[in-house]
């Protein structure tokens, strides 16, 4: 017979239950989060684009509760403005904000990579290189498949980075690439002659013997290269104003 007094049984259960309502919703705001900030990594909005509520809920299949929690989360980050109105946008970029970001990638992202070559593993070495092979291949294609060399790029990028051992030097360097990559990804998809002329390969490139030299100085010039070479391309374009 058992000894639990009446109730018991019940109370526990409804205990368990709230407990799994609380880590299915932590579990879907932070997946639409990460949903919403791949849009903006993957230069699928352009700055100074308006989003609602309703058009991110409906694309992504869910709810506006988690989809609002998102913004919030990403506003924070400086990825996503909230308008007086309650409207959202991607934050405008000017030539001035861009190159006042490029000189912050360049010492984050550079200072990743110096650590990197002293300390990222023969795994996250390989990894890298890997990346650096399955790109050429892809932007030597007659038709290359700009969706997959944008996903390949970030991959490479925060591999390099990752090796650093510094979680959170990284997370610094994503928070700047959620302001950039509306503009680096949208210049790609614009058919940039940085894909048509592919000298991210060969800083890439430099990049990696860096890493696998334990050079510091090497990954360090071959990540600048990269940062560089794209930014003028862009800046000598039309898309951002003065």
């Amino acid at each position: 017979m058992s000894s639990e007094k009446p109730g018991t049984m019940e109370h526990t259960i409804l205990a368990d239950l709230s407990q799994i309502r609380k880590i299915t919703h932590a579990t879907l705001s932070q997946r639409v989060y990460e949903d919403v900030r791949e849009l903006l990594l993957a230069g699928q909005v352009r700055p100074g684009q308006k989003l609602t509520l309703k058009s991110l809920s409906e694309a992504l299949g869910t709810s506006q509760m988690p989809v609002r929690e998102a913004i919030r989360q990403l506003s924070a980050e400086g990825a996503l403005e909230i308008l007086p109105n309650r409207a959202v946008r991607v934050p405008l970029m000017t030539k001035d904000k861009f190159r006042e970001l490029l000189k912050i990638r360049l010492a984050l992202e550079g200072l990743a990579v110096e650590h990197a070559a002293q300390n990222i593993s023969a795994k996250g070495l390989q990894a890298v290189a890997d990346l650096h092979d399955t790109l050429c291949i892809e932007m030597h294609r007659k038709k290359p498949d700009v969706d997959l060399i944008i996903r390949l790029n970030k991959q490479l990028h925060f591999a390099a980075y990752e090796g650093s051992g510094m979680a959170t030097l990284v997370g610094l360097i994503e928070s700047l690439w959620l302001q950039v990559g509306p503009v680096i990804n949208l210049d790609l998809r614009a058919g940039s002659r940085r894909l048509s002329e592919a000298p991210a390969l060969v800083h890439h490139a430099a990049l990696l013997k860096g890493l696998q030299d334990k050079s510091p100085e090497q990954a360090r010039a071959g990540l600048s290269g990269d940062l560089l070479s794209a930014a003028q391309m862009i800046l000598a374009g039309d898309g951002l104003p003065d």
